[in-house]
Order: C-alpha cells, then sequence, then structure tokens
C-alpha cells in the first residue's frame, strides 16, 4: 500500500482549502478556498469525480480554520469505482438521447447528493446513483435531488 505523501499547510489566514497532489510534478495545488466550507466541499467533491473519470488516482488534503488556527480535516479516500458500460436504449428510442437523458439525470443526482454533503461515493452508491438515473424520469430526479439540497442545508 502506497502512503499519501503529506500535504502543506495553505499560507494565509485560515480559511477552507481543498488541495490535490499532483503525482506527474511531485507537488500540492490548491484546487478550491473559500471562508465557507461548503463551496470548497462542492468543488472538491467534482474535481474528484472529473479525475477518477479520466482514470486518474487522487489525493486530496481538506484544510479549514479551527479556533483561529489551520486545522487539517479528513478528506475522502480515494475508491476505484468499477467501470461500468452505458444503458442500452429502450427499443424505438435512440441510443443518443436514452444516453444523454439518462447521463443528465445521473448528473442531477451527483449534483444534489454534493449538496446534501456526499462527496466521495463507494461503489456500491456509484451503482444505486446510475440505477435512479436509469429507472427515475425527469421530475423524480429533480425531486430527490430537491430533498437531497434541502437536506445539506440544514447541516
Amino acid at each position: 500500500m502506497e502512503s499519501r505523501p503529506e500535504s502543506p499547510q495553505p499560507q494565509g489566514a485560515p480559511r477552507w482549502v481543498a488541495m490535490f497532489y499532483r503525482p506527474a510534478a511531485g507537488s500540492w495545488r490548491t484546487a478550491a478556498q473559500s471562508p465557507h466550507r461548503s463551496p470548497v466541499l462542492y468543488a472538491l467533491g467534482e474535481m474528484t469525480r472529473a479525475v477518477r473519470a479520466r482514470g486518474d488516482e487522487v489525493t486530496v488534503a481538506l484544510w479549514g480554520p479551527k479556533d483561529g488556527a489551520w486545522h487539517r480535516y479528513d478528506a475522502p479516500q480515494p475508491r476505484t469505482a468499477p467501470h461500468r458500460p452505458d444503458p442500452g436504449p429502450s427499443p424505438g428510442e435512440p441510443a443518443t438521447l436514452a444516453e444523454r437523458m439518462t447521463g443528465r439525470r445521473h448528473q442531477v443526482l451527483m449534483a444534489g447528493l454534493t449538496n446534501a454533503g456526499l462527496h466521495d461515493l463507494s461503489p456500491d452508491d456509484d451503482t444505486t446513483v446510475q440505477t435512479l438515473a436509469e429507472r427515475l424520469d425527469e421530475a423524480a430526479v429533480r425531486r430527490v435531488a430537491h430533498w437531497l439540497t434541502t437536506a445539506g442545508g440544514t447541516r
């Protein structure tokens, strides 16, 4: 098991900062920062999914204020999601439209989960999201995403 490199403490006044490790350069890069935690966690989730979609490994660090000083918080640990082929179209439905709509519903559900504070899903979670995206219609997906966003805002 490879040990993950230590993230340096960000410079300046304590705020919320997400940092990504770039193995090719052997360095850490600030990926998102804000005085508020929610936007940084949202960006962290989106960037993690984008990097994993390219097939790259993800190493992240989350820094934030605690008692007026910098504190490193536990960031989601990298997981490898299994590759799943795209679902086939329904009979009589064009393949490109079916794929596009499923992708759109998947994106809406992922945004809702991110807004609810769930940033790093397990392979089982991702399978469940994909199943929901395939089986629910647009209105139902948007309603579920709304519930998740509302739940995330009450924390």
